[in-house]
Parts: C-alpha cells; sequence; structure tokens
C-alpha cells in the first residue's frame, strides 16, 4: 500500500490520468452540466467545453468578484466548475457550428448538454441524431425536470428546485420562512449523480461497445435527496417539517448556545450522550428514563435541549470543543469560509490549490477524492473563452 504523501507532495504531484484517452464533449452551461464534466477533467479526460462565442458560459458574467484573465475579467463563479477543460466558441444555431459540434461529437466518447427538452433536436444535435454518427457515445442530458413527465417543459434552476422538491420546507427555523441551502446543493448533488452515471456506462460500453442516453434531472435527484425525511413520510406516515438546526430522529444533534457564540453537538448514541453529561459534570442525567435513549431523548426533547442548553451557556465554544473531543463526544465549532481556508487541517490536507502566475491559474478548491494519497488535479486552469479556436482531441488518445 503507497503512503499517504504529505499536502505538498500531494499539491505537486503529477496529474493523476485516470480517465486517459476519454474524450468528453461538454455543452452544458452554469452549474450542474460543468461539474459533471469537471469532475471527469479532474479524473484525466480530455473535456473540450463548447461555448457561445458573444457571452460564453453564463457564469462567466455572475459577479463580482471578478478574476482577470488574459485581460477580460471573467465571474469567479465560473472558476469553480470549470478547470481542466479547453473551450471553443461555436455557433451552435449555424450551420458551421452545428457541423464543427458533430465533428467533435463523432469521436467523442461523452456528451453533456443541458438544453431545453428537444432545443438540440433542432440543430441535429440530439441524442438520437449523434449517436447515429457514433454509436459509442455516451449522451447526458441534464434538465430541471427531465425528459418526459408533466413538467418536463420547464428551465431547471437549482432555487426552484429546492423548493418544488421538498428541501426548503425542511430547511430553516420552525414557523418562519423557508430556506434554500448556502451553496446551490441540487446542482451540485445532479452533477456528481451524472458522472456517475457516465463512468458507469463507460464501463459497459467496454463489454458490449455501445453508449447510453443518460436523463439526469435535477428535480429527481432532489427527490432522492430527501432521503430519510422522505422515508420518514413514506413508512411512517410523517409531515417533515423545518426544525431549524434540530433533527428529526436524533437528539441531540444541533446547534447550542455557548459563552461567546454557538457549538454543533452531534451526540448520535447513547454511549456519547453519556460520555458528554459525564464531560459536562452532570452524569445523573444520562440515566434519568426520560433520556436514556435516544427514542425517549426524541419524546421529550422539549424537556431535554433547554437544559443542556443553560450547562452550554457556562464554557466558550473552544473550551466545548477541547473538553469534549478526548471523551469522544462529536462536536465542532461553526466555522465561517475564510476561517476554512485558513485552516491547518485545509493546508495538511491540500484542499486548496495556490494559485501559478505561469499557467494563469487562480488560487481553486482542490478535488477532494485521493487515488493511494494523491489528489487527481489538472494542469489546465479554467479556460478563457474560445482559447481553443482549433478544437481537437489530444492527439494519441
Amino acid at each position: 500500500m503507497s503512503a499517504s504523501p504529505s499536502a505538498g507532495e500531494t499539491a505537486s504531484a503529477a496529474p493523476l490520468r485516470l480517465l486517459e484517452g476519454v474524450r468528453v464533449l461538454d455543452l452544458s452551461r452554469v452549474l450542474a452540466g460543468p461539474w459533471a464534466a469537471q469532475l471527469l477533467a479532474d479524473y484525466g479526460a480530455d473535456v473540450i467545453k463548447v461555448e457561445r462565442p458573444d457571452t460564453g458560459d453564463d457564469t462567466r458574467a455572475w459577479g463580482p468578484p471578478w478574476w482577470d484573465q488574459e485581460g477580460d475579467r471573467v465571474g469567479v463563479y465560473f472558476l469553480c466548475a470549470n478547470r481542466g477543460k479547453r473551450s471553443v466558441a461555436i455557433d451552435i444555431a449555424s450551420p458551421e457550428g452545428i457541423a464543427q459540434v458533430k465533428s467533435l461529437a463523432m469521436e467523442a466518447d461523452v456528451l453533456v448538454e443541458n438544453y431545453k427538452v428537444g432545443q438540440l433536436a433542432k440543430y441535429g444535435l440530439d441524442a438520437a441524431s449523434l449517436q447515429a454518427l457514433n454509436p459509442r457515445l455516451i449522451y447526458c442530458s441534464v434538465t430541471g425536470y427531465g425528459q418526459d413527465g408533466p413538467m418536463a417543459h420547464k428551465a431547471g434552476y437549482d432555487m426552484a428546485v429546492q423548493a418544488e422538491g421538498g428541501l426548503m420546507s425542511i430547511t430553516g427555523e420552525p414557523g418562519g420562512e423557508p430556506q434554500k441551502v448556502g451553496v446551490a446543493i441540487t446542482d451540485l448533488m445532479t452533477g456528481l449523480y451524472a458522472s456517475t452515471a457516465i463512468l458507469a456506462a463507460l464501463n459497459e460500453r467496454h463489454r458490449t461497445g455501445r453508449g447510453r442516453v443518460i436523463d439526469a434531472a435535477l428535480f429527481d435527484v432532489q427527490v432522492a435527496m430527501l432521503a430519510n425525511q422522505a422515508g420518514n413520510h413514506l413508512v411512517g406516515g410523517l409531515r417533515p417539517t423545518r426544525m431549524g438546526n434540530a433533527h428529526p430522529t436524533i437528539v441531540p444533534y444541533q446547534v447550542l448556545p455557548t459563552l461567546d457564540g454557538h457549538l454543533v453537538l452531534a451526540v448520535g448514541n447513547d454511549g456519547q450522550f453519556t460520555r458528554f453529561c459525564e464531560a459536562a459534570g452532570h452524569p445523573q442525567l444520562a440515566q434519568d428514563v426520560r433520556f436514556a435513549t435516544n427514542p425517549a431523548r426524541v419524546q421529550n426533547r422539549a424537556v431535554l435541549i433547554p437544559l443542556i442548553s443553560e450547562w452550554t451557556r457556562t464554557r466558550s465554544t473552544a473550551a466545548w470543543v477541547d473538553l469534549l473531543g478526548p471523551a469522544a463526544v462529536p462536536c465542532a465549532p461553526i466555522l465561517e469560509v475564510a476561517e476554512v481556508m485558513a485552516h491547518p487541517h485545509v493546508a495538511a490536507r491540500g484542499m486548496v490549490v495556490p494559485a501559478d502566475p505561469a499557467s494563469g491559474r487562480p488560487a481553486l478548491v482542490a478535488q477532494p477524492m485521493r487515488f493511494d494519497g494523491h489528489r487527481p488535479a489538472s494542469t489546465l486552469p479554467p479556460p478563457a473563452l474560445g482559447s481553443t479556436p482549433d478544437a481537437r482531441w489530444r492527439s494519441g488518445d
């Protein structure tokens, strides 16, 4: 087994070419589709991103803040989903553009697009047309609501799908305004689901020699993401609702007040609750029949939470972390994004890739997976619009 490298070794290691030889044509914009294609680029695929000649991907204009790229300013949002790709500017509504995309698709292994249902058929760039030219092509369509069903015609936006897919109904304070998650979580999860489906299809193609058409819908992914909350309804007949930072079936598992702020206490079993009470100086509470087991604590949360909140208010957040950590009681401070980016563990894990002025790469968050101790990393920065004017697949692939 390979030893894990240091953070410096991870950052400087040669790129892993896990998907070497795989060619990905990325016709998608904004987040879900680009996120899927970026993951494939991270793993070594050759990804060509097709963009509108005038504006490019919508996220190039989503700022401030801005990144100065070859004299043009680009919205920083674009950076998070487009590393490792090459960009070609093509008007897919023109005969020349259609021919260029078809030429690339004939040699591609994967195509990712997120146009409205039926829109690419007008240009002969739909799955049926392109698979007739290249039966090995894996064609992944990312839409808001899927290729069929009563809402298939609707455009998909992350926040709207969080709303219609149930997530906002269980996010926020009890009785308060429904809340979205702080990042476009449905887009991101759809990108993850799409990339794993693509990898599964690539594996199958080794046996069959034929591609697949993948229908990746934000709405379907959001429904799947309801996970235990969906089960609470389907099996338990419950109607999940907003509970703030509390958990519907685990207690105490929430944010609690401290002397100088807040603490996340994530007690997952009875042993952890016993150790929490002992560390807090109240061992007898763990023996109380109202709180001795998790089902009992769930039933009596209205009594328990105010009680232990009085305890947590007596110490600072740091003091609680120092006290509960050695007792193996899960807890954590609530850090701001700036604190996370400067965190020593983030540095030790190599999760921030520093800027490289020589290549024009800005500072980026690293790919989170490791293989034999090394992270996949592309040498290509997020591309300037149309920076690959004569788009060709890498020679030798």
